[in-house]
């Protein structure tokens, strides 16, 4: 049996004593952000191959950690059809199922700037086959797991399409056997109609939109951005068989990732799906290492991040920021929570499993935006600056005529706590179209 199967069996027999947490690592970067979605490699400073990016790909289904890996239609064809890596592993294959319009990110291209429209390049039977017409037989080779996203901008004209979209797919997919995880992403261009609450906007769609599909159609979990500890709690509480996931966004720093997966999965998250915080790691098969720890409530956040930076000594890589500085909360995710950065305190580092022998090979990925979390790298109007050494990106104004002036702390970095839903969102998109155009100019 597969992970996923097992842990979400374990979770709908027993959704409040059950502790299985389902980690994904999602590699469908070429579905969105060009030739930049392969990232940069660490110790070269050269954006990687699509060769090589799938040689990670390779490296992580091996070291079998995770519980889903996520990739493009193409990738899928390849590594799961053709080479059959997933046969006889607990880890399941996944494709993402539609690429709407606001996740086409080329470099000078507009599109991620207006509302999402709904869009699909493969069809199902390609997922599950490679073809458009497969025998039974055939449709049994590929990915039978796809990832549907959409994105609400509170907008009749433009949700309207988007719903029925999903709906068109859902028949699909039921028709042909094929399983979906719902990525709900905020909105990308919602003007003057940005929800005030924007998790409990996002909450509501999803109960909405769900309310009227019986179980045959619906999602195996959800995908959605982490809006702190009361939009998940009240996702969770309401129904646990939703089973809500957690996706990645931003790289930001190490402890970042690790305090948002720890705090998600204490307020009712069941599922973490990382792919530019993965790819953007110094070394990869470590970083979900300390991922799993976490997700099996093995490790805390704080002795993760300095027992990843004691891992990446012993394989002499250098880390992109001080210990100091990774251990420093920037994302927003965690800032909605209220909390604001945590200042690291001692711990005693338990003794760490051996990192497996597949950790050789393409040794490090860079601290430039890359892979996975596909849809969430969507850009704004004006890009910010990074500063050296891959600590948090200085941003240049935002169109306060629009959002407002954006609340800062003493220290002159943003203060999420006293912002508005609009000046959130405008914040993070900007730190993201930081990363990608930090990669692009490489």
């Amino acid at each position: 049996m597969k992970s996923l199967d097992e842990k979400l069996a374990n979770i709908h027999r027993d959704p409040s004593g059950s502790k299985d947490f389902i980690l994904a690592d999602a590699k469908d970067a070429d579905m969105a952000t060009g030739l930049a979605a392969t990232g940069v490699d660490h110790v070269t400073g050269k954006r990687r191959s699509l060769a090589n990016y799938r040689d990670q790909i390779r490296q992580v289904i091996r070291q079998g950690l995770v519980d889903i890996v996520l990739t493009s239609a193409s990738t899928n064809d390849q590594l799961c059809i053709r080479e059959r890596l997933f046969d006889g592993t607990a880890i399941t294959p996944a494709a993402r199922a539609n690429d709407t319009t606001d996740i086409h990110l080329p470099a000078g291209g507009t599109y991620g700037a207006e509302p999402s429209r709904p869009f699909r390049s493969a069809t199902l039977e390609q997922i599950q086959s490679g073809k458009v017409n497969p025998t039974p037989a055939e449709r049994r080779l590929g990915a039978d797991l796809g990832l549907y996203s959409i994105t609400p901008n509170n907008k009749l004209e433009f949700d309207y399409p988007t719903v029925l979209a999903y709906k068109d797919f859902r028949i699909e997919a039921e028709r042909v056997g094929f399983r979906h995880f719902l990525e709900v992403f905020d909105p990308n261009a919602c003007g003057d109609h940005c929800p005030a609450d924007l998790g409990r906007f996002i909450n509501d769609l999803i109960v909405r939109t769900l309310a009227g599909v019986p179980q045959a159609g619906r999602p195996v979990f959800l995908k959605i951005v982490y809006h702190g500890p009361r939009a998940m709690e009240e996702l969770a509480t309401y129904d646990p068989h939703l089973v809500p996931g957690i996706l990645g966004g931003a790289s930001g720093t190490t402890y970042d990732a690790f305090k948002q997966l720890a705090e998600a999965k204490k307020y009712g998250a069941r599922a973490a799906l990382y792919g530019r915080k993965i790819n953007n790691s110094e070394h990869q098969l470590t970083f979900i290492t300390f991922l799993r720890m976490l997700a099996d409530g093995k490790i805390t956040p704080e002795e993760a991040v300095k027992a990843y930076h004691g891992e990446l000594q012993k394989l002499g890589i250098k880390p992109i920021r001080t210990l100091a500085n990774d251990m420093q909360l920037t994302t927003q995710e965690m800032s909605y929570a209220g909390g604001g950065a945590t200042k690291p305190s001692a711990v005693t580092v338990p003794a760490m499993p051996k990192v497996v022998a597949t950790v050789v090979g393409t040794r490090a990925s860079s601290p430039a935006v890359a892979g996975g979390d596909a849809a969430s790298a969507k850009p704004i109007a004006t890009a910010a600056a990074a500063t050296a050494g891959g600590d948090t990106p200085a941003p240049r104004k935002i169109d306060t005529a629009i959002v407002g002036e954006i609340p800062r702390k003493a220290d002159g970095s943003p203060d999420f706590a006293k912002m508005t839903p609009a000046q959130k969102v405008a914040v993070s998109r900007q730190r993201i179209a930081s990363e990608i155009a930090r990669d692009r100019s490489r």
